[in-house]
């Protein structure tokens, strides 16, 4: 099963790396929203509920943000709907799901809700360079959550993702300078 979830987490990485090479913002979207899927389904399995969770809701927030002027997703209600979202993820971890509560796990727990908290808010805005940026932010939190969940497809996801953002942000942003 372990082996599953890691393969299923590999796939989630092609799509989430690809994501931030696309110009459009509605391209990255899309393409995370299949990353995150997937990485939703990899963490259940390895038992990290919190990534699982937050991947879950990630999905949701990537199809709200899809279409962000039909369904008004730029106004600050929905930013704090789904941060409302996240810390009760966070709290169902440790109640819900029984995670151990201590200093340690409160820490490596939080690190994805501080990551998709930014990455909401890049994708309020109207601009894949938003979207990039909030993933200087997002990438490092779930790196070090991957490392502490031993999720390996994920681990080689964020590393290849601030790759990437690097790439895209010469590409698409410096480089436009």
């Amino acid at each position: 099963m372990e082996e599953l979830a890691q393969a299923v987490g590999i796939v989630a990485m092609a799509f989430n790396i690809l994501s931030y090479q696309f110009k459009k913002r509605e391209s990255v979207i899309i393409c995370h929203l299949f990353g995150s899927t997937l990485f939703a389904i990899s963490f259940f399995m390895l038992g990290a509920y919190t990534g699982g969770i937050l991947n879950a809701v990630d999905t949701v927030r990537g199809l709200v943000f899809y279409d962000k002027k039909k369904l008004k997703a730029d106004s600050p209600v929905w930013i704090a709907v789904f941060i409302i979202i996240y810390v009760l993820s966070y709290i169902a971890t440790f109640t819900l799901f029984s995670k151990e509560f201590t200093l340690f796990n409160a820490v490596i727990e939080l690190l994805p809700v501080i990551g998709l908290t930014a990455m909401t808010v890049g994708y309020s805005k109207d601009n894949s360079k938003a979207i990039r940026l909030s993933g200087l932010i997002s990438s490092p939190s779930w790196l070090i959550y991957n490392v502490a969940n031993v999720a390996i497809g994920a681990i080689i996801c964020e590393i290849l993702s601030l790759i990437s953002i690097a790439l895209g942000i010469i590409r698409h942003d410096i480089k436009r300078k």
